[in-house]
């Protein structure tokens, strides 16, 4: 698959499913608390998702406080779309 094909979003409809299954494919034990994963991501001061048709493959997000700080805890994509440049987008 080609970075070209890849649809980067800010909307924050993200379906718990797919979600999980990124997280669990690279490991995250944040998969083990699904609920607080995903009321977390939605609360995040940014978070921006990438796709693959219907399929999550990459999502980052960012805690900020407004004016000097933000800090980037999550910053994931599907092994098999690694090194394409989809974390750099």
């Amino acid at each position: 698959m080609t970075s070209d094909a890849i649809q980067y979003s800010e909307i924050r409809e993200l379906p718990l499913e797919s979600v999980l299954a990124l997280y669990r494919a690279n490991e995250w034990s944040s998969a083990q608390k699904p609920e607080l994963l995903h009321k977390a991501l939605l609360a995040s001061h940014s978070l921006v998702t990438a796709w693959d048709g219907t399929r999550l493959i990459g999502l980052g997000n960012a805690i900020s406080d407004g004016c000097l700080v933000v800090y980037y805890p999550h910053l994931l994509v599907l092994p098999e779309y690694q090194g394409q440049g989809i974390g750099r987008a």
